[in-house]
């Protein structure tokens, strides 16, 4: 599999995964290799709730908190998922979200240089 095919398929599993764990999937997602990092950039990720609670400050402290818990919770699921796709171990994981534009931001921390490794297959 060649480092676009990979990120195409991570973005697309990425979407899968949110819809089916959060019940809403980015409108856009695009995912970069560089190394040992994945970057996952997803575009309107916040529910028609979110967008409301979204007005006012307290409301944009509730969307971050309420994220931080359901992002502790489905992490597991997620470290096995990204293991699966690419055959290396999640070191860490690190990811926002951001309450102006909707986009979220993932990135994984890998245990190989996974770009390296899909110049030698």
């Amino acid at each position: 599999m060649t480092k676009g095919q990979l990120e195409a398929l991570i973005s697309t599993k990425m979407v899968a995964f949110q819809r089916e764990q959060l019940g809403r999937g980015a409108e856009g997602t695009k995912t970069y290799i560089s190394g040992d990092m994945i970057i996952i950039r997803m575009k309107n990720v916040l529910t028609p709730a979110e967008k409301q609670l979204a007005i006012t400050d307290q409301g944009k402290g509730l969307i971050k908190e309420i994220r931080i818990q359901l992002e502790s919770i489905i992490r597991p699921k997620l470290e096995e998922l990204m293991q699966n796709l690419t055959g290396a171990k999640v070191i860490s994981i690190h990811n926002d979200i951001s309450t102006k534009t909707g986009e979220r931001i993932d990135m994984f921390i890998l245990d190989c240089n996974l770009e390296e490794r899909l110049k030698l297959d």
